[in-house]
């Protein structure tokens, strides 16, 4: 008898793990409004754990996703096959009774595979899912937690799938398409009552497009100026298409001769207190509003590790400013993360901020 609905077994070698795509794998699922009830990683050189998988399977689920190398394709139709008594048809899915096996080979075209194993389960359960973003920067996960219990006290039918990375969060809803439209708006007033100051856009669009689609509507021209984040502000603003529009340059001020030179950053404040430091961001991002070239403008500079440099400054203290004609605003933040996490998240708050500024 079924006791639970979804299974996943992972074939993987356990010497070399090459399934990095399992948690995309799960996180997929999970956007198409399917959540496994238990997951197994299974070494898929041990013959006897995968039978006993498979046949756990077929006992205490309805339905079981096996997720395996291309190689092993042909032993694990056979095997299933014999067991379930039916047939795998064209899209890997063998049906028998209530219960459902779906083949996903972790060659190519899995994200096919998978879009069809949800309209096979969107049929067999009568389901159909919607799907609503946030995207947000900075929220912190106390907050996330309280904005999706205050959703689920106004509807408990819905999911979450969440995805945070270098401090920026995409929040994806997934709800029935059939929700009426005041109980949907009322999950979406729950949760931006907590998050609307960290939230830049409620659709599934980067945060380098939406600061370029603001900048384009409000008529402006940025520059950016970075000190320890290796171009890499400007780096995403170019990614975006017709980013040309507004992005007048971006500059890499490394050493404090070229602060000066290029940005007008005052000898004496450099002296008295450091590149790293709130005056001298600030300076950095006036400099480039004075140079008449942009509206509004973006300047980074702290200490990205693994060493300090020599200043007594931790490693993770950063700056960021952002200016326009009107006014500068200095952020001062100190994380305790790798080099690589450091600047990735300097980078998306110096955009962020960039966005609320003119917002």
């Amino acid at each position: 008898m079924s006791t639970d609905k979804f299974l996943l077994l992972i074939l993987r070698n356990k010497k070399i793990n090459e399934f990095e795509n399992a948690d995309k794998l799960i996180s997929t699922f999970g956007n198409s409004g399917y959540w496994f009830d238990k997951i197994s990683y299974i070494d898929y050189g041990n013959s006897q754990s995968i039978v006993q998988a498979i046949e756990d399977g077929k006992s205490c689920f309805e339905n079981t996703v096996i997720y395996y190398p291309p190689e092993m394709d042909d032993l694990l139709r056979t095997y299933i096959e014999k067991s379930y008594s039916a047939k795998f048809d064209s899209l890997n899915c063998l049906l028998s009774e209530n219960k459902s096996v779906f083949l996903l080979s972790s060659g190519a075209g899995s994200a096919k595979s998978i879009d069809n194993i949800a309209t096979i389960l969107n049929k067999k359960y009568c389901k159909s899912y919607s799907r609503a973003f946030i995207k947000a920067v900075g929220a912190p996960n106390g907050k996330i937690s309280e904005a999706l219990a205050k959703a689920k006290e106004v509807c408990g039918d819905v999911d979450f799938c969440i995805n945070e990375k270098y401090g920026e969060s995409s929040i994806e809803i997934i709800y029935s398409s059939d929700m009426p439209k005041t109980v949907y708006d009322g999950v979406m007033r729950a949760l931006l009552g907590v998050l609307n100051d960290y939230v830049y856009a409620l659709e599934d669009v980067t945060l380098a497009e939406r600061l370029v689609e603001l900048l384009k509507l409000r008529r402006m021209n940025i520059c950016v100026a970075e000190s320890f984040t290796g171009g890499g502000v400007s780096k995403r603003l170019v990614e975006v298409s017709g980013v040309s529009e507004v992005f007048y340059e971006g500059l890499n001020t490394y050493s404090n001769q070229a602060k000066e030179q290029r940005l007008g950053v005052k000898k004496q404040t450099l002296s008295k207190y450091g590149a790293v430091s709130e005056q001298t961001a600030a300076e950095m991002a006036e400099g480039l509003i004075l140079s008449g070239n942009c509206d509004v403008s973006i300047s980074t500079t702290g200490i990205a590790g693994p060493n300090s440099d020599n200043t007594n400054k931790p490693v993770g203290l950063f700056y960021i400013g952002v200016a326009t004609k009107e006014s500068v605003q200095v952020y001062k933040y100190n994380l305790n993360s790798s080099r690589k996490s450091i600047t990735e998240t300097a980078i998306n708050f110096a955009l962020f901020l960039a966005y609320k500024l003119i917002k």
